[in-house]
């Protein structure tokens, strides 16, 4: 291991340093490990660096040691937390799509990717502690009267601690300095999941002929390359089993994730080729970097003007300028804008939205007619399904039809006991892998964030019991109840985590989120758009886009991109994030805004 952190340290100064040597502002594409986007500060948002932080982290020993109790003691097992904090009752939203919790996770991936030691780390193996575990061991303890998990005999749940520039150098914290975990990803909203986050993970991905990305066609359709590790990437059950290689690792995770990352990659060439048409003179490099920028920027634009605003709010969006509706340039860039992803954010409110994963993914005709359904853990990292028996289509119709769990306290049972369960009986909960690791990363309290967005600091535990709203009746006696359990958990309000503070607050009018987490989640993506110098609306870098290119890319919808990437899928309605209804009916492909390449 100790080989790997110091070459991890060597590479990371080695990329800072060139990147201040060799920036060049006059280049009009963005670099794939994200450095010199900012050209004042190189590294800024870029890959391998640490994550950025709104309030200093919270250690046990103020440096290094997974968050603790103010009085020193261990804070509550997650697990426990999980299991009586959380709960399964698998409400559906009736509004949305399952297609906009699994756009969430692309997005998420997209922003942040854990860095982790390349020497494999056994901390809980079979339900039991190893003995001797290594210092980055953190496992979570499980109740010997667990509801579920006690069947199995499970004692404990594996988790491994990310990897911190601690562990790169141990004289990173001498003096006090602390921790910082590691960002593999680049910060930037940049498809780094579909291109590769440096030039060495880009290459094998490209066809390096018309601008292509590289894939394999089989019975008339594009699949991206077998992976060439398959056997330890994914889990395969035969030989033919699929596993793919894509610019994220985790792209073979479940079945609709995978589909994404399929439709920007073939989006990747439909433009390729279209641009090819349009200009025949251009070599494949020019291609390439011109279909990767229009890419992008229908992304950016998707994220941002059809995707956030439910979750964050149409108006107060508005009102912070993370919207703005013009027909030109909108030049909000600032050098002095930090677009670091935040440790708050990326291990912390953005996780919140794990409540609207479900167990059973629903199979659909091209009628939307109801063909059944598969269990997520039965493909977990096997995307096979995807190639047999009409899956990709029948689930891309599937996941635009499927309302999504709702975004509250509950969690499908499936992602709380059976989580990667692989071959075995149970699996993990994911509630309680975010609960602990949120404290690997000792991201401040609860109380801490409170203070820092000005909602006011608990002093009491019924100072929390307030921010539910006026109750009355049985609803405030069970209320009552809840934070009476909540006090005889946690020893003191300040120890309450971050991770669990959907629990107290309701969402904010508009929004899919309380007051804090649209705090933190609101100044992440003001600064991913803003801290972003090639972002899509600035027309103040070199090769910006023009006027009417600008407004082509405007036209970009998700129900587009998986119309033009998804053969066979002939009709989709026009919000596909948002339920089939009387005012977003399903309508031909052909008739949805569609990008006109002729302009470039």
């Amino acid at each position: 291991m100790w080989l790997f952190v110091r070459t991890f340290a060597l590479v990371l100064a080695i990329v800072v340093q060139n990147a201040l040597a060799q920036c060049d502002g006059s280049s009009p594409y963005r670099t794939f490990d994200g450095t010199c986007n900012n050209l004042q500060n190189p590294s800024w948002g870029s890959a391998n660096t640490p994550y950025g932080r709104l309030l200093a982290a919270e250690y046990g020993d103020g440096v290094y040691a997974p968050r603790r109790s103010r009085s020193g003691a261990e804070l509550p097992s997650a697990r426990l937390l999980s299991l009586t904090m959380f709960n399964e009752q698998n409400i559906l939203d009736p509004r949305t799509t399952l297609v906009n919790m699994q756009f969430g996770q692309l997005v998420a991936h997209d922003m942040g990717l854990r860095a982790e030691s390349s020497d494999p780390v056994a901390c809980c193996q079979n339900g039991r502690v190893v003995m001797n575990p290594g210092r980055r061991c953190f496992p979570i303890p499980v109740q010997p009267n667990d509801p579920v998990l006690s069947a199995g005999q499970i004692q404990c749940l594996d988790l491994v601690r990310t990897l911190n520039t601690c562990d790169v150098n141990p004289a990173n914290c001498g003096s006090g300095r602390q921790a910082q975990q590691l960002n593999a990803a680049t910060s930037f909203l940049d498809l780094s999941v579909v291109y590769g986050n440096s030039v060495q993970k880009n290459a094998p991905l490209r066809a390096f002929v018309g601008g292509r990305m590289k894939v394999d066609s089989r019975n008339g359709t594009d699949w991206p390359p077998r992976h060439p590790q398959s056997n330890s990437a994914c889990t395969l059950r035969s030989s033919t089993d699929t596993c793919y290689l894509t610019g994220d690792e985790r792209s073979n995770i479940t079945p609709e994730l995978t589909i994404l990352q399929i439709a920007f990659l073939r989006e990747h060439n439909r433009i390729a080729q279209q641009l090819c048409k349009a200009r025949p003179l251009w070599n494949d490099e020019k291609v390439f970097q011109e279909a990767r920028r229009i890419n992008i920027a229908q992304y950016q634009h998707i994220v941002y003007y059809e995707w956030l605003p439910y979750f964050l709010g149409l108006d107060q969006m508005s009102q912070r300028r993370m919207l703005v509706r013009t027909r030109d340039y909108v030049n909000d860039y600032s050098s002095s804008v930090n677009p670091t992803v935040l440790n708050a954010h990326a291990n912390g409110a953005f996780r919140y939205f794990h409540s609207s994963i479900l167990g059973s993914l629903s199979l659909h005709q091209e009628s939307r007619a109801y063909a059944g359904a598969i269990n997520i853990n039965d493909h977990m990292f096997n995307p096979t399904v995807l190639e047999r028996n009409d899956g990709y289509r029948m689930l891309t119709r599937g996941m635009t039809t499927q309302p999504m769990g709702r975004n509250d306290l509950s969690f499908d049972p499936e992602i709380r006991h059976f989580l990667f369960r692989m071959s075995g009986r149970f699996g993990t909960d994911l509630k309680a892998l975010d609960i602990q690791r949120s404290r690997d990363h000792g991201i401040a309290g609860f109380n801490a964030f409170r203070q820092y967005c000005g909602l006011g600091r608990a002093t009491r535990w019924e100072d929390f019991l307030e921010l539910r709203g006026p109750r009355v009746g049985i609803i405030l006696i069970s209320l009552l109840r809840d934070f009476q359990l909540l006090s005889s958990l946690y020893r003191t309000v300040d120890d309450v985590d971050l991770t669990v503070a959907e629990f107290f607050e309701r969402h904010l009018p508009g929004t899919q989120v309380g007051p804090t987490y649209h705090c933190i989640l609101m100044e992440q993506f003001l600064r991913s758009r803003r801290g972003d110098r090639f972002f899509y609306e600035n027309g103040n870098t070199p090769g910006a886009f023009t006027p009417p290119q600008l407004n082509e890319i405007r036209k970009a919808s998700m129900a587009r991109i998986l119309c033009d990437n998804t053969p066979g899928v002939m009709q989709m309605q026009p919000r596909a994030f948002q339920q089939i209804s009387d005012v977003n009916p399903l309508v031909p492909c052909t008739t949805l805004p569609a990008l006109e390449p002729r302009l470039w």
